[in-house]
């Protein structure tokens, strides 16, 4: 990060090659767009070559730029909110290939949408510590929170999409019945 805040374009690089899947994975869980989720980790890397000098050693890199990407697709999701209608809105699929079947093809999609349910802070606190395996300090690092706080927004996160879940199910199976 020192280099970088010294204008070094190759440690940048670095540290974009070394981030970006990740990133990008993340923001397309949390705005469930490719398109604005690639804008978002634009947004976030030309924030890391602006601020690069504020960055402080106690911090891991990573954790500060999952907390930047955090905020940036906050900001997406409150400008987007009042305008978009949900019914409208088209999920990427970064769920399984075709190829392993469609009951998996179909589970997916019901956790992709029972995720895109939750509450912002809940959705980010699961993908942060579920999809992008940060371990509980990073993950509340990121989103700026007491490791306490992470664990009851995981909580109520995995409850909400446990009876989500259980909901789906039960519809499925009386309309079967």
């Amino acid at each position: 990060m020192p280099r970088v805040a010294d204008g070094d374009s190759a440690a940048f690089r670095l540290l974009v090659d070394r981030h970006a899947d990740r990133l990008l994975g993340f923001a397309q869980r949390m705005l469930g767009d490719r398109a604005t989720a690639e804008d978002v980790v634009q947004d976030t890397y030309l924030s890391l070559w602006r601020k690069a000098g504020d960055w402080t050693p106690q911090a891991r890199v990573s954790t500060w730029l999952y907390r930047v990407a955090r905020n940036a697709a906050l900001d997406r999701l409150r400008r987007l909110k009042p305008t978009v209608d949900p019914e409208d809105v088209t999920l990427i699929d970064s769920g399984p290939a075709p190829d392993r079947g469609l009951h998996d093809a179909a589970t997916a999609d019901k956790v992709r949408t029972a995720l895109d349910a939750l509450p912002e802070r809940q959705r980010a606190a699961i993908v942060l510590v579920h999809y992008e395996g940060l371990s509980g300090a990073d993950a509340s690092a990121a989103l700026d929170i007491s490791v306490e706080a992470l664990e009851s927004l995981l909580a109520r996160g995995r409850r909400t999409l446990r009876q989500a879940l259980a909901d789906q199910r039960a519809e499925l199976l009386g309309e079967v019945r």
